[in-house]
Parts: structure tokens; C-alpha cells; sequence
């Protein structure tokens, strides 16, 4: 088992990125899927299968992190509006 892990930030994105991939039939901004699975195409598998809008041939062109599920790792950390301290 491995943890899949996609990111897609489209906050800056413009006319000239159109063959970006678009991860999710929503508009969004940020997208984030973790999904636990034995390879790839079952973690795009399973994100389909929720019906949530996710577009299986954008995440196959998106490059995700992939961390095997036996050890440990950090996976995920975020700070969202951090205020940089003198």
C-alpha cells in the first residue's frame, strides 16, 4: 500500500497555462486528494468513483507524491496567511 498524494494550486493561473491540468470538473483554487491504495491507477480509480468531480486523465498528468504506507513520513503540512515575526 502506498499514500498518493495530489496538490494543484491554480491561484495564479493564466491563459498561458491552459494545458495545465485541471484536476477537478469545480473551480478551485487549491485542490488536495490523499488517497491510500496499492498503485496509482487505483488511487485515480478510486477519486473517480466518489463522484466528487475529480478527472481521472488530469491526475494521471499531474505528478503526485508518493510515500509507501509502511514507513514513516510526513505527509502533509500547510501554514495558510503566516505572518512572518522579527
Amino acid at each position: 500500500m502506498n499514500v498518493y498524494v495530489w496538490r494543484h494550486n491554480k491561484t495564479y493561473h493564466s491563459h498561458s497555462m491552459i494545458e495545465e491540468p485541471c484536476v477537478n470538473s469545480e473551480f478551485y483554487l487549491d485542490a488536495i486528494a490523499i488517497v491510500l491504495a496499492d498503485s496509482l491507477e487505483q488511487a485515480v480509480e478510486k477519486l473517480a468513483a466518489e463522484k466528487k468531480g475529480w478527472r481521472p486523465e488530469d491526475l494521471k498528468a499531474l505528478p503526485c507524491k508518493v510515500y509507501p504506507a509502511d514507513k514513516t513520513a510526513v505527509v502533509f503540512t500547510e501554514l495558510r496567511g503566516a505572518i512572518q515575526h522579527l
